[in-house]
């Protein structure tokens, strides 16, 4: 997919969330110019409903180890308010 849309795996993986929803915002780290301005160009990466079907198939086959949060970091999360 790489080379048929002439993007990185970053720029994909970044395009795939921004297609996700028009409010999840992905919020990449890095420490060096050319990733930033690799990550930015992401936004100029368009994915076909073809991509991002095989993206999903591709998703779907991966099993998911372990949870999102270790324990202590439940406690914090179940003790947060959210009734701001």
């Amino acid at each position: 997919m790489t080379d048929e849309l002439g993007a990185t795996p970053a720029q994909i993986s970044l395009a795939w969330l921004l297609a996700q929803k028009p409010w999840i915002v992905p919020i990449p780290g890095t420490r060096r110019l050319d990733h930033l301005e690799e990550n930015l160009a992401s936004v100029s990466v368009q994915l076909t409903s073809a991509d991002l079907s095989e993206i999903h198939t591709a998703l779907s086959r991966l099993k998911v180890h372990g949870g999102r949060m270790n324990e202590m970091q439940m406690r914090v999360v179940d003790e947060t308010d959210s009734s701001f």
